[in-house]
């Protein structure tokens, strides 16, 4: 592993906002975290009257995902003190779920409702200068927005990046998953725990400002947190299922943490993916004993899908939001709904309560249908 070395990407966060299911800002998300209770209940935004599973964790009624992410970009960049004409050259990367609905819309009406047609529609009602790119591969879509939001930046090729993802629990991706038997009847989402029956759906919306430092410091931006490390690697194993001995996502953790020139003992959190899922769960912690070593047995461990439910494109953004929470407020969230070890997940799970520890470096995880993995390094300042 690499000697400790100061950041070489000079890449930071500036602004940031959320919504999840405890509500809308960022505030609600970390009074959520603090208290460590699932945002899971019976579903009253459609009928699940005829599904296995009944729960999810969303915000009461239905809203719409264009004001949403309307709401987060704004504020993420108001935090960032963007004025109109930073904004204005500012790009967006966009990741959001596939509409199922696009297909059932009259052929006239389709290519307003186009993914990428909402990102450019998202640009326009924020005053950013377009959306150069539309992420729709799945749970690794914000992560990879973010990952190229990144490299942009320390490539030189832009000084400024709004990165946004959303997704909203709706009925065609409810009954999707409830069919293939995938959501948890029991009503929680069990991340590395004995007797974990699935996953369960969740609103998840947010919104990031990445910047060059320098270009901040010029401006007298103050950052949240460097983002010094990014990896991605494929598994090329099975259409839904992770590589069980976490090839994958261990070389992605691997390349993030060489970027960042960190070795896995400086690591204080990981933010992980933690479906509950029994194939991803297992799978996740072989990649983080593969890629650590003997300090797998050390780092702290938890999953925030356990409260806030999966969140799917939006995802990395989310979790993104939440390891800048725990770099802010020093303490590490509860893998939440835990019933005892699973053999195949042995990890030093934050569970029972909040861990105090002034986190300095933390990891946030995410993997997706298709073999692909992301790993996201982020600093203190």
């Amino acid at each position: 592993m690499p000697a400790p070395r100061t950041d070489r990407t000079g890449v930071v966060v500036t602004g940031m906002s959320v919504t999840t299911a405890f509500g809308r800002g960022p505030e609600a998300l970390g009074r959520a975290l603090t208290a460590g209770r699932p945002a899971f209940a019976e579903v009253t935004r459609f009928d699940v009257t005829r599904r296995r599973a009944k729960h999810a964790a969303h915000l009461p009624g239905d809203p719409d995902l264009h004001t949403e992410l309307t709401a987060v970009v704004h504020e993420a960049a108001a935090q960032a003190e963007l004025t109109e004409d930073l904004a204005a050259g500012t790009p967006l990367l966009f990741a959001r779920h596939a509409d199922a609905s696009w297909a059932r819309r009259p052929l006239a009406e389709q290519p307003r409702h186009h993914h990428a047609a909402s990102g450019a529609a998202l640009a326009a009602a924020t005053g950013l200068r377009g959306a150069d790119r539309t992420y729709t591969n799945a749970c690794v879509a914000a992560s990879t927005a973010v990952a190229d939001a990144a490299a942009l930046i320390a490539a030189g090729r832009e000084e400024r990046v709004v990165v946004a993802a959303g997704y909203l629990v709706d009925p065609d991706v409810y009954g999707l998953f409830d069919a293939g038997r995938a959501l948890a009847t029991d009503g929680q989402l069990r991340s590395f725990s004995a007797g974990r029956k699935g996953l369960l759906l969740g609103d998840g919306v947010a919104a990031v400002v990445l910047e060059a430092a320098p270009a901040a410091e010029r401006r007298g931006a103050r950052p949240l947190a460097r983002l010094t490390g990014w990896g991605r690697a494929g598994d090329a194993y099975h259409v839904c299922q992770p590589h069980p001995e976490g090839l994958g996502m261990a070389r992605a953790i691997t390349a993030a943490l060489e970027r960042a020139g960190r070795t896995p003992e400086q690591v204080d959190y990981v933010n992980a993916h933690g479906t509950g899922t029994p194939y991803n769960d297992s799978a996740e912690t072989a990649a983080v004993h593969l890629a650590f070593g003997e300090h797998a047995a050390k780092v702290p461990v938890s999953s925030t899908k356990s409260l806030t439910g999966h969140t799917l494109e939006a995802s990395g953004a989310v979790e993104l939001a939440v390891s800048l929470l725990v770099l802010a407020d020093g303490r590490l969230p509860v893998n939440a709904g835990y019933l005892g070890e699973d053999p195949a997940c042995r990890l030093d799970l934050v569970v029972d309560a909040p861990r105090a520890v002034r986190p300095r470096t933390v990891l946030s995880l995410n993997a997706a249908f298709g073999g692909a993995n992301t790993a996201l390094v982020l600093e203190a300042t």
